[in-house]
């Protein structure tokens, strides 16, 4: 039975720092849970001379713990050790369903085992890639030499708290750096119990440390730390150019940035089955209710199918039905909060005065005790400058545009703005092999709708959608700096 009561979570308090909790002197915020919308707890902004401290700590854990210079293995073996524990603990797999969107039968099939992989992947790239040698002249060397940056702020976001947290976590820490992790404000819980985890698997105290606040002021004051040598974030795109800026002015710092999106579903009428299309695409823009970068949320079909598959879809969004995420029948998640709930709606309204038609859905579930839950919606008749299909909502919301021929389709797959994910779905290889080439996008899957469990593929946008890749071996060998050398005998 996974379902559980939520006012008997224990909670981890405060900021992780030195393998310690500690609390802080910044400005209070209220927690709240999103599946009912009471608060449940309330912490403190780490303020900036917190961040100083954790990241201060890191520095010198560092040093003195050995980590970065000990055999790459070792550094293995204890990432194996604290993916088993994350795997065993049920403790953080309920703080993750209590303060998160993720339904908690979500969390222990899924986002349980996905974070633990990542984590096993890294500890596996720990002494596979190195430096190289260079053909020189009989009496030289040239040499590449890989080392670690040192300190690395982590940001991460509130959707999937847990998972993001090992993508930054795992290749950092394999790589030999240390960490000081800001989890969003919304979701600050699960981070610490994973944090607290890792010292347990023998992870040096204070080569992981956890601040919790706004991004405004720890967040800022994280990217700003002239100790901190590289910076990853997962959010927005708006807060990602503000924190490249930031890393760019206060020491020329690196940054990874996996940011947002506005992905297109393109639909050709040689797709196949029509059930099998439905349901991908149905769980491409309602999984996590919406609430992912990578979220599928414009469907661009040839007209000639359009009708039979938009009406087979309004169907399957009226059988959705919503649940607290402590209950272990819950599938459907919650928007995060009232903010995020009001932000659908005012696109939802928006896409409506520019004629937007709201064919399912477009309000708030009744009767759901506070919480967001969010009906899925279509939104047909909108023009390639609606609101709807312009902006990222971040909700449970798909607009439907038609086409009639593959040129079309692919100009209107393409979006000033983003360039994270695209869906391809056709039979025809050639056809879906030319859409892959013509898409501006960072990853594209074909006849398929979302990641799969193979650590191996990077993730990664193009244009408004970020910079570098998270997962893969690129995410190992960017929490590397290269040194050459040359040497004579």
């Amino acid at each position: 039975m996974l379902s559980f009561d939520p006012e008997k979570v224990s909670l981890p308090a405060g900021h992780y720092i030195g393998g310690q909790h500690c609390q802080s002197q910044g400005a209070a915020f209220e927690v709240k849970r999103p599946s009912d919308g009471r608060v449940y707890a309330a912490l403190q902004d780490a303020t900036p001379q917190d961040v100083d401290r954790a990241v201060t700590v890191a520095h010198q854990a560092l040093k003195t713990s050995g980590w970065s210079g000990c055999p790459p293995r070792e550094r293995g073996r204890v990432l194996r050790r604290w993916a088993d524990l994350i795997e065993q603990d049920a403790l953080l797999a309920q703080l993750e369903a209590l303060g998160s969107t993720r339904p908690i039968s979500d969390v222990v099939l899924h986002e349980i085992p996905f974070t633990a992989e990542a984590i096993r992947f890294y500890a596996e790239c720990a002494d596979k890639y190195s430096g190289d040698l260079f053909p020189t002249r009989d009496s030289s060397l040239g040499m590449l030499i890989a080392e670690p940056y040192g300190v690395i702020a982590a940001i991460t976001p509130w959707n999937f708290p847990l998972s993001m947290a090992s993508w930054k976590c795992g290749p950092a820490l394999a790589a030999g750096n240390a960490v000081v992790l800001k989890p969003s404000e919304l979701t600050p819980f699960s981070t610490v119990r994973m944090a607290e985890l890792a010292i347990q698997a023998g992870l040096p105290a204070g080569v992981l440390n956890i601040v919790q606040g706004s991004g405004a002021v720890t967040g800022s004051a994280l990217v700003k730390h002239p100790l901190v040598r590289k910076v990853s974030f997962t959010g927005s795109t708006l807060t990602g150019a503000r924190i490249m800026s930031d890393a760019a002015q206060h020491g020329m710092k690196p940054v990874t940035l996996e940011l947002g999106g506005k992905s297109p579903q393109l639909v050709f009428d040689d797709a196949g089955d029509l059930e099998v299309l439905a349901q991908r695409i149905l769980r491409g823009f309602t999984a996590n209710g919406g609430q992912a970068c990578v979220a599928g949320t414009r469907l661009i079909v040839q007209r000639n199918i359009a009708d039979p598959l938009v009406e087979r879809l309004a169907q399957l969004c009226r059988e959705v039905k919503p649940g607290v995420t402590w209950q272990e029948g819950s599938r459907y998640a919650p928007l995060i909060d009232e903010r995020q709930g009001n932000k659908v709606c005012s696109v939802i309204e928006a896409a409506k005065a520019q004629g937007a038609e709201v064919l399912v859905g477009g309000e708030r579930f009744a009767d759901t005790d506070n919480g967001w839950f969010w009906q899925p919606t279509l939104l047909s008749h909108v023009s390639q400058d609606n609101p709807a299909v312009q902006q990222e909502i971040f909700g449970p919301v798909l607009t439907v545009q038609t086409f009639d021929d593959e040129e079309q389709g692919l100009a209107m797959a393409a979006h000033d703005t983003y360039g994270l994910c695209a869906g391809v779905h056709t039979l025809s290889l050639p056809r879906a092999l030319r859409a892959m080439r013509a898409i501006d996008a960072g990853t594209v899957w074909i006849n398929r709708y979302g990641r799969s469990g193979d650590f191996i593929i990077p993730t990664g946008g193009f244009l408004g959608s970020g910079i570098g890749k998270d997962l893969g071996r690129q995410a190992f060998q960017a929490c590397q700096r290269q040194k050459s050398v040359l040497i004579d005998f």
